[in-house]
């Protein structure tokens, strides 16, 4: 195994020889196997492969490999097998082109996500992470795209943007309208319809209603005019929806003893919807608890619809929503959280590694330690760019 300050070094070199014997086709995967206890060296290598060498990774801890366990062989195997474009799961439904206001023309579904550096870091940027459907009308392959932004900025910045290019003029880009036009080419149609679900964390001190609607209005903007950038009349209707997790609501069946009415871990079963009584009197928002508890209580996710251009029903927003958690490529079980939110957040949480060679968390000659001034002078530092190849594909799981 290469020492740290090796591994890029030692990562190109394999990937070359690999090359060479190939006779100059691509090397496709690499998988790499990481001492327990390896610092640094998985964000080195994400690092390196993603926005160097444009390669897919597969790592592994050595006390996993030693093992051979069946179970922990059929979760990497699940991993690898999207991330070189394959599918493990799709719903009944999708194939059927049965699922309302989804299949009947082509859409796009969106998820997003911002994640913030920890408390006490008063420079670092935050990240945010746009991720987009890329098959129709199965809707389980999404491509991410990642970017940097001010700290603790929780709008997106980069869902679309404008700049003027000398010899081009004013040019469009942003992560909306490259990942629509990313949509065209792989299905050969533009959508027609957009869903976009928007992860967003409450903070300690909580988040007012009022906020809700500043995330909204800013980034639906930047969707109508990412979609407008592309022909200047094509204005696919939106839904956008907030998902939350983080809140101190729980549900509880009426009767634990009623088998039931609950699942084997005392959980209320999966599936339950509440939209009344305990939400909002007058606008669209329902928990929803998707996943089969293992452990404690269950913790249902807190949907707003805040606009709804598709006219989707309560049941529709809803089963679209229980139906897409059991689409959730890295378990076989439904997940707790829509999956185009749960993978924006990992996209999110997987760009972080971008950053950490321009950013050392420590060292007396480092110019962002606590350097707010020198944030503010230079701007925000933009991640590395991510290779073509490895943004079709779900790198992030």
């Amino acid at each position: 195994m290469a020492r740290p300050d090796q591994v890029e070094k030692a990562l190109k070199h394999v990937y070359h020889s690999c090359v060479n014997k190939l006779k100059g086709k691509e090397l496709e995967l690499l998988l790499v196997i990481l001492p327990d206890n390896n610092g640094s060296l998985y964000g080195d290598v994400k690092r390196i492969c993603e926005t160097d060498l444009g390669l897919i990774t597969q790592c592994c801890l050595t006390k996993h490999v030693f093992k051979i366990s069946k179970q922990y062989l059929a979760n990497v195997s699940l991993k690898i097998n999207v991330k070189m474009g394959g599918r493990n799961t799709v719903l009944l439904d999708a194939i059927s082109c049965r699922i309302p206001l989804v299949s009947d023309i082509p859409t796009i579904i969106f998820g997003a996500d911002v994640t913030h550096p920890e408390n006490g870091e008063d420079s670092s940027p935050s990240i945010a992470a746009v991720v987009a459907s890329q098959d129709w009308p199965e809707v389980t392959k999404y491509a991410g795209l990642v970017c940097a932004q001010a700290h603790r900025q929780e709008l997106i910045q980069d869902l679309y943007k404008t700049w003027h290019d000398p010899a081009r003029g004013t040019v469009s880009g942003g992560m909306i309208r490259d990942l629509l036009i990313s949509f065209r080419k792989a299905t050969g149609q533009k959508p027609q319809r957009i869903i976009f679900y928007r992860q967003h964390f409450v903070r300690r001190d909580g988040v007012s209603e009022g906020q809700f609607y500043q995330v909204l209005l800013f980034e639906l903007d930047a969707i109508r005019k990412a979609c407008a950038s592309l022909e200047p009349n094509y204005q696919p209707p939106v839904t956008f929806i907030v998902v939350q997790k983080r809140h101190h609501t729980r549900l509880f069946a009426n009767n634990h003893k009623d088998r039931s009415s609950t699942d084997r871990s005392g959980n209320i079963l999966p599936g339950t919807v509440v939209d009344t009584k305990i939400c909002h009197p007058t606008e669209f928002d329902f928990y929803l608890c998707s996943h089969a508890g293992i452990q404690g209580t269950s913790r249902p996710a807190h949907y707003h619809v805040l606009w709804d251009e598709n006219n989707f029903t309560a049941d529709g927003i809803q089963s679209l929503t229980n139906n897409l958690c059991y689409t959730y490529a890295r378990c076989t079980r439904s997940v707790s959280v829509v999956p185009p939110a749960y993978y924006a957040h990992l996209a999110a949480f997987r760009a972080r590694f971008y950053m950490e060679p321009d950013m050392p968390e420590s060292g007396a000659g480092s110019p962002h330690k606590g350097g707010s001034k020198a944030i503010r002078e230079s701007g925000v530092r933009p991640l590395p760019a991510l290779k073509e190849n490895v943004k079709r594909v779900m790198f992030y799981c």
